[in-house]
C-alpha cells in the first residue's frame, strides 16, 4: 500500500522519529532506543516512513542506517501555507474588527461620563 506524508505524520512516535533522524543518521536499533514502545512497532513506523518517502534506508554492511528525506515534507508545507494565508486574512480582518469596536465603545462611554 502506498501511504502519504499526511498519513506519516499523523502519528506523534513517527513525527518523533523524524525529529530524532533529521539531526542525525542513526541505525536502526539506535533509532529504537530512543522510545519507550518495541523494536517491531519502531519498524513498522519506519516501514511506513519509507513508503512515503519520508526516510531512506541506506545498507552498510550489515547495519541499516535511517535517513530523513525532510524534501517530501514540501507537499505538507505547500497544502499548510494555503490555509496559513487564508487564516491570517481572517484574524487580520477580526483584530480590525475588534479594535474598532472597542474604539467605539471608548467613545460611548466618554459621552456618558460627561
Amino acid at each position: 500500500m502506498r501511504r502519504d506524508v499526511f498519513q506519516a505524520i499523523a502519528d506523534p512516535t513517527r513525527r518523533e522519529i523524524i525529529n530524532t533522524i533529521a539531526h542525525k543518521r542513526l541505525n536502526l536499533n539506535a533509532v529504537a532506543e530512543n522510545f519507550d514502545v518495541s523494536r517491531p512497532a519502531i519498524s513498522k513506523h519506519i516501514k511506513i516512513l519509507t513508503e512515503c518517502g519520508l526516510i531512506i534506508i541506506h545498507r552498510e554492511g550489515r547495519e541499516r542506517y535511517c535517513e530523513a528525506n525532510l524534501k517530501t515534507l514540501n507537499e505538507v508545507y505547500d497544502w499548510v501555507s494555503h490555509f496559513k494565508i487564508f487564516w491570517s486574512k481572517k484574524l487580520d480582518a477580526l483584530e480590525t474588527f475588534i479594535n474598532e469596536e472597542n474604539k467605539a465603545k471608548h467613545k460611548q462611554t466618554k459621552k456618558v461620563k460627561k
